[in-house]
């Protein structure tokens, strides 16, 4: 397992299935093409972007490198790393036909290739000498954010005050919370949210 603190991006959810088992740390789904019109998601990506960078992990189709490119031209270029997989022909063994080109995308990679793909990028595990302490989904239930009669609405407050997509699951959340915010910093806000 590679622990990351700059989050991932890629195109969909089998990307996020696939790189589960390889990465300790945030990936988040462009949707494919949905990215072009999710203006949360875009702001999202830019707001990590800036706090901790973010990698790029995308299919090695043109549909790839049209999200990827997206990406790029919307971030700043020193707050990007890119990660790329080679061209393999085939198709993943949940789809009855191969894509449009005939390439596997990161779904289809062993996870070796994956590998191989970020040490290439440089994107090594890292070690942190920083102890803090991380939010939880206990603390998420605490505060009232989950599991509580009315905690979808007091969810809505908070990510509304940290300027987050409402539509974040709480497990999402958590992953978000510990990128970006401080514990102090999370009951802070959750005090202004009663």
């Amino acid at each position: 397992m590679i622990k990351l603190s700059k989050p991932i991006i890629v195109e969909g959810k089998y990307d996020i299935i696939k790189l589960s088992n390889l990465i300790d740390g945030l990936i988040i789904k462009t949707d494919g093409f949905g990215i072009f019109k999710d203006k949360e998601k875009q702001k999202l990506i830019r707001r990590l972007a800036g706090e901790t960078g973010i990698i790029v992990l995308t299919d090695s189709d043109s549909a790839g490198f049209i999200i990827r490119n997206f990406l790029t031209s919307s971030l700043p270029a020193d707050k990007i790393t890119h990660v790329y997989i080679p061209d393999i022909f085939g198709k993943e063994k949940r789809k009855t036909e191969g894509g449009k080109e005939g390439k596997l995308g990161v779904e289809g990679m062993t996870e070796e290739i994956l590998l191989e793909a970020f040490r290439k990028a440089g994107v090594v595990g890292e070690t942190t000498t920083e102890k803090r302490r991380l939010i939880t989904n206990i603390d998420l239930y605490e505060y009232g954010f989950s599991g509580r009669p009315n905690s979808q609405e007091k969810r809505k407050k908070l990510l509304k005050r940290l300027s987050l997509p409402e539509r974040l699951s709480t497990s999402s959340l958590v992953k978000i919370l510990n990128t970006f915010v401080k514990y102090e910093e999370f009951v802070k806000e959750a005090e202004q949210c009663e």
